[in-house]
């Protein structure tokens, strides 16, 4: 098992955006760079499990533009165990920065009923970490978030603009790794997210495909919308 380098800290720069500018932005971008590799031609859809402590620090951090801040969360795709990951988002001064790490499934099995794996020393330094958290600060997990994502990626930059539609939540975090579960819708009707995320520059040609009218730039967390609607 391996931990993925943390990269460098990067801008990440969030929308809200009607389901007409979804359709216009999806078609420019479609002709100017091309979907991740790993999308398909429809995208695909990402669950996370996110964990918090007793106190609820990780969302009053949010709420409070605490920096910097940290929130853990698990993560698969399109419902599938195959791939698992450990993920801790750190935000500073404006920029954020993302590190992971591969979890089985009997790990992940484990974290989500809140139970600290065994054998700290031996685990990757992400989980060894999380784990170690789990024992002091009483880390647990509090919501599912889950939505549909239609990535489009730019090397030159390290662009990387998402398209995210159908963001809802769950509470029963127990049914993570299960198919479809029940969730609960949590956006304003008619609003999805656009996300910008790159590293030192945003290549002009990009920068112009995103002008829309009335595109209003948001402080939008998932995970504390979600808890909101959970709580």
């Amino acid at each position: 098992m391996t931990e993925q380098n943390p990269g460098s800290y990067r801008h990440e720069l969030k929308y809200l955006v009607s389901n007409a500018q979804v359709m216009m932005l999806k078609t420019r971008l479609t002709g100017l760079i091309p979907l991740d590799a790993h999308a398909g031609s429809g995208g695909y859809r990402i669950r996370s499990l996110y964990f918090d402590d007793y106190d609820d620090r990780c969302l009053l951090e949010n709420e409070d533009g605490t920096d910097p801040r940290e929130k853990y969360r698990i993560r698969i795709y399109n419902h599938s165990a195959d791939r698992i990951t450990l993920e801790c988002k750190r935000k500073e001064r404006g920029m954020t920065r993302k590190v992971s790490c591969p979890l089985t499934r009997g790990q992940t099995e484990a974290l989500m009923e809140g139970k600290p794996l065994s054998n700290v020393a031996q685990l990757p330094p992400l989980l060894g970490k999380f784990t170690a958290q789990m024992l002091t600060d009483g880390l647990k997990p509090v919501v599912i978030v889950e939505y549909d994502r239609l990535p489009f990626v730019y090397r030159n930059g390290n662009v990387r603009i998402t398209l995210d539609t159908s963001l809802s939540s769950s509470s029963d975090v127990r049914r993570f790794l299960d198919g479809e579960i029940p969730r609960r819708p949590v956006m304003p009707t008619g609003l999805q997210l656009l996300e910008v995320k790159y590293d030192a520059f945003l290549p002009d040609f990009l920068y112009q495909s995103l002008q829309l009218p009335n595109l209003r730039q948001t402080a939008y967390s998932k995970y504390a919308l979600c808890r909101r609607f959970t709580r």
